[in-house]
């Protein structure tokens, strides 16, 4: 998976990279998406730390897109289901759902305003 141009990446090391994540800007908030942990780092509360730690400095909503088995996880970290998104998302959630099994999952406050192509069912 290649980053946006636009986007931040966060590192979490000791002391090589031991896992990362991206975060995109979009509509009034922030896509996460490319969130890995090392398999020998996992279930030590690597991921969790690393999202807190980019989250504190996003200013707005955050969504990603996970397989219905992980929203569990991410539920444990604050998200829920997402009931409204951006455009560019709908649109990228809709074209994804054609050959993958994936909710929407959104943590933090949206402004946005149910309008057409503002909202989706997942």
């Amino acid at each position: 998976m290649r980053a946006a141009s636009d986007a931040e990446l966060w590192v979490a090391r000791a002391p090589g990279i031991i896992a990362g994540l991206s975060l995109s800007p979009v509509g009034n908030g922030y896509w996460l998406t490319g969130l890995f942990v090392d398999p020998q780092r996992r279930s030590h509360g690597v991921a969790g730390q690393l999202v807190e730690a980019a989250l504190v400095q996003a200013d707005g909503p955050t969504w990603l897109f996970c397989h219905p088995d992980l929203a569990p996880f991410y539920q444990r970290l604050g998200f829920e289901l997402a009931g409204q998104l951006p455009e560019a998302l709908a649109g990228r959630l809709q074209r994804y759902q054609r050959s993958k099994r994936l909710v929407a999952l959104q943590r933090g406050q949206s402004s946005l305003t149910s309008s057409p192509g503002n909202s989706t069912s997942v």
